[in-house]
């Protein structure tokens, strides 16, 4: 098909020969032009006929995707769904004559899950890859592979405004060497940079929080540029919030001038009418990321850049999905500058500095390096590479938190043992939700019926405002959002998924799979164990908390504590039905009360939530919650979205992390023995066990001692004594002899303290316990028959006495006796086989040291003289003989002369 008479004079012209001369001869091609070089629109019209077959366009987002169709049906001068037209999620405008169709890149996977061939498809062009979403890295994995194995006709294009072109072009031809590369130099029109930051500092963003004052000046600026420049402006924020404020601050502009807003939120007739020009009056579109690419707002000469963008970001330990508020990349900046010359030279206002500018990160972020890969790793299960290993992938996928996405998708009984799709994964995938969102449709249909499912399932996929589920699922239903009818589109849209999907025959068998089917009401046998079994305070719900966890043992809870509990109800409140689907989606986020009447909460996967303050949900006992991030530095979670619940809807939504379970354990200062039933981390019944098992208890003590150690014990001095020995006869003779110390005692504590274990229930036994008689066990009884030879308690001196050897030091075993028993020895006494001489402490009558002495020879010699001069006049009655050696040892004091 040749191009439109006269077709709009755009860079990408220049290119389009070489273009499909490339595409012609290699099949694959990488195209890189700015923004508004045309390459959305005239590159599929220029290849019509050089394709056999349908051209697919795929677009990152819906309101690009209809966009595109139209400007291209409008250049034919044709309706949409004639030559041209478009298939998005709830929508679809095309024919038998349609030759280009623009796609999603969510919808292009679906498509080649469903038909790898792409049958009657000669040609896929894939649009924007820059942005780096899982879907297009997808849709560029599946195809390349597509055409290497099935469709080597296939034509691929690449197409993209900052891309980085040589990696796109190795992962495109492959062993073939890398595809071509056509570059479409300039843009449509020039845009002048005004650099327009806040004349005093804002704080930067915070999770979602974003600093008024960057509003105040946003708007500001707004209003300056509508003084300044003719033609609409097209604004760039982060969110729907910050649109809604940034309108209010505009309220009252003076002239013919409309606000609009434009986000992912609304209605598909809402963005386009955002779309449509108006006569007569200028108009300001106050606009998320959705206008950033791919798409022309008529009349926009200037773009006012607020500089940030929203994101998803994961928390892997803690399975909570948030979307944080960033810096925009260099890349995006230029990309939201190019709107302001796609009809006429513009300009672009940029609320940051020049300085800033060159801060900000060349490229955004990978979506595969931040967000949750569950659904990314579920489609690489049902395309055949459960890993991604083999797949022409930009980057590959993280791995612990493919670890993570695996752990969950085998929880909902999504994949086999082996990472392959399941039958039940196979339907979770095709019902086109998030995995954990389909599998609460999946389950949730029989109770609920499939039109209430599906409607609380697509009240989660908009993540309405408010902390109150139920009340944007109302405001929904009755027509008051602004985003009812694009809620109204999914809701038809899960419910004929849910309907073509084979229906469970054998007692609520699924068909496929073998698993309970989605009539049975969310059977424990698929009820998701998901983060909450990795975390730590959850680890009583880990334990088979895959496929083993959602057997009977989980189905009993559900169904005696559930629906019994509740009575037999013909339909749930809108509460309870609301929470059993989010508490079948997400049960590690199902949450009780810390304290009565507090806003603080425990979620069964072990992390605290705290609702937000004023929020109307405060006190309520259960919680199921649907949305929660946690801030940088924060223990604990804050609550966006949640739904009340009642204790029986908690355990039907969780019952695979239902434990019963006997805890013995120390805990504190004492053994705690309880039969305690769990919901992950939440303590539902504790109570004390009468007769707790001897074993258990007797191990919760030695955990207690090596806790607290050994003051455990009572050491009474002879316990003291005996053990001092037992260290100095290994000091002294080596290792055959026990370790006493306190490292090797806990180990062995089994050992030399089993007896008294086995009969102790509480930690005052410990305390009764004979430790002498419990240390002799560690010692041989060969050994232990010579300890009193070989360490002795006491040792006889001259004067017929027995005193105390203290052992203290090993190395230095001590005995003090006064020195007037000591007369007669020439030596010191030897223990340990005569290997160890004593060490004398030799005291005065009164018992205060006067010699310390290993020879006692040398001391009588020289040593004795000096105190007998000072200490006989002292002493007078006590002998103090000039030789002691000859001298009767006595412990008696001399008669008193008359």
């Amino acid at each position: 098909m040749p191009l439109p008479e006269p077709a709009p004079d755009l860079p990408v012209q220049h290119v389009l020969p070489a273009l499909i001369g490339a595409v012609r001869e290699s099949g694959a091609a990488v195209l890189v032009a700015p923004p508004g070089a045309g390459k959305t629109t005239l590159v599929p019209l220029a290849l019509t006929d050089q394709v056999d077959g349908r051209i697919v366009i795929a677009q990152p987002r819906r309101v690009a995707a209809r966009a595109a169709a139209r400007r291209m049906a409008d250049l034919l001068g044709e309706r949409v769904g004639d030559t041209v037209g478009y298939a998005v999620r709830g929508e679809r405008r095309s024919s038998a004559r349609t030759r280009i169709e623009v796609v999603t890149t969510g919808l292009l996977v679906q498509r080649l899950q469903h038909d790898p061939e792409l049958a009657g498809t000669g040609a896929v062009l894939l649009d924007e890859v820059h942005e780096r979403q899982l879907d297009a890295d997808l849709a560029l994995a599946f195809t390349i592979e597509v055409r290497a194995a099935l469709r080597p006709e296939l034509r691929l294009l690449v197409m993209s405004a900052t891309a980085q072109e040589e990696r796109l072009a190795a992962l495109l031809g492959g062993s073939a060497g890398p595809a071509p590369v056509l570059r479409a130099e300039g843009r449509a029109h020039p845009v002048d940079v005004v650099w327009a930051p806040p004349s005093r500092p804002v704080t930067p963003p915070h999770g979602l929080r974003v600093d008024p004052r960057l509003l105040d000046h946003v708007a500001a600026t707004v209003r300056r540029a509508l003084a300044d420049q003719d033609g609409d402006l097209l604004v760039f924020l982060p969110g729907a919030g910050e649109i809604n404020g940034v309108a209010a601050r505009l309220a009252g502009l003076p002239g013919a001038v409309d606000v609009i807003s434009l986000h992912g939120r609304q209605s598909n007739a809402e963005q386009d009418a955002a779309l449509r020009p108006a006569v007569d009056r200028r108009r300001i579109v106050l606009a998320t990321a959705v206008a950033e690419t791919s798409l022309t707002v008529p009349g926009v000469r200037v773009v006012v850049d607020a500089g940030l963008s929203r994101v998803a970001r994961t928390d892997l330990a803690r399975g909570l999905g948030s979307l944080v508020t960033v810096p925009v990349s260099r890349a995006a900046a230029t990309q939201r500058a190019g709107r302001a010359g796609r009809e006429a030279p513009g300009r672009v206002y940029r609320c940051w500095s020049a300085l800033d500018h060159e801060r900000l990160p060349a490229q955004p972020e990978p979506e595969i390096m931040v967000a949750d890969l569950t659904a990314f790793a579920l489609q690489l299960a049902c395309w055949g590479h459960p890993d991604g290993a083999g797949l022409a992938l930009p980057d590959a996928p993280p791995d612990a938190a493919m670890q993570v996405a695996r752990e969950t998708l085998d929880a909902l009984g999504a994949i086999e043992p082996d990472g392959r799709v399941s039958g039940r994964g196979r339907a979770i995938a095709a019902l086109g939700a998030h995995p954990r969102l389909a599998r609460a449709l999946l389950d949730g249909a029989g109770p609920l019926g499939a039109r209430r499912a599906a409607e609380v399932v697509a009240v989660l996929s908009e993540t309405t405002s408010g902390d109150d589920l139920v009340s944007g699922w109302r405001r929904l239903r009755s027509g008051t959002d602004a985003a009812t009818g694009r809620w109204r589109t999914e809701v038809t849209r899960l419910r004929a998924n849910l309907a073509e999907l084979p229906g469970p025959p054998d007692g609520g068998r699924d068909a496929v799979s073998g698993r309970p089917g989605r009539q049975d009401a969310g059977r424990a046998g698929r009820q998701d164990a998901g983060r909450a079994g990795r975390q730590d305070a959850g680890r009583a719900g880990r334990q088979d908390a895959g496929r083993a966890g959602r057997q009977d043992a989980g189905r009993a809870g559900r169904q005696d504590a559930g629906r019994a509990g509740r009575g037999a109800e013909p339909e749930l409140s809108d509460d309870l039905a609301a929470g059993l689907l989010v508490g079948l989606a997400y049960p590690e986020r199902l949450a009780r009360l810390r304290q009565p009447g507090g806003s603080a909460y425990l979620m069964a996967g072990g992390t605290g939530a705290d609702l937000p303050p004023g929020s109307g949900l405060a006190g309520t006992e259960w919680l199921a919650i649907a949305t929660a991030d946690r801030a940088p530095g924060r223990r604990s979670a804050a609550i966006r979205q949640a739904a009340v619940i009642d204790e029986a809807t908690a355990r039907e939504a969780g019952a695979a992390l239902l434990r019963r379970e006997q805890e013995i354990a120390w805990s504190g200062d004492d053994v705690l023995a309880r039969d305690v039933e769990r919901l992950g981390a939440i303590v539902l019944v504790d109570r004390p066990l009468a007769k707790p098992d001897r074993a258990l208890v007797a191990a919760a003590l030695l955990d207690g001692l090596r806790q607290v150690g050994l003051s455990l014990l009572t050491w009474t001095p002879d316990a003291l004594a005996l053990r001092a020995r037992l260290a100095f006869c290994r000091y002294a003779l080596g290792e055959e002899w026990p370790d006493v110390g306190d490292p090797a005692l806990l180990d062995r504590a089994e050992e030399w303290l089993g007896p008294e274990l086995s009969n102790a229930r509480r930690r005052a036994d410990l305390a009764r316990i004979n430790v002498p008689t419990a240390l002799r066990r560690l010692v041989p009884w060969a050994r232990a028959a010579r300890l009193d030879e070989l360490a002795p308690e006491r040792l006889a001196v001259p004067s017929g006495s027995r005193h105390r050897v203290d052992y203290a030091d090993p190395a230095a075993p001590v005995l003090a006796v006064k020195l007037q028993e000591t007369f007669g020895w020439r030596d010191v006494p030897r223990i340990a086989d005569g290997r160890v001489p004593v060490l004398l402490h030799l005291l005065s009558p009164a018992g205060r040291p006067v010699a310390v002495t290993r020879d006692l020879a040398s001391f009588w010699q020289t040593g004795y003289p000096q105190v007998r001069a000072e200490l006989r006049g002292r002493y007078p009655r006590h002998p103090w003989p000039s030789d002691p050696t000859e001298a009767e040892p006595t412990r008696r004091l001399q008669p008193r002369r008359r």
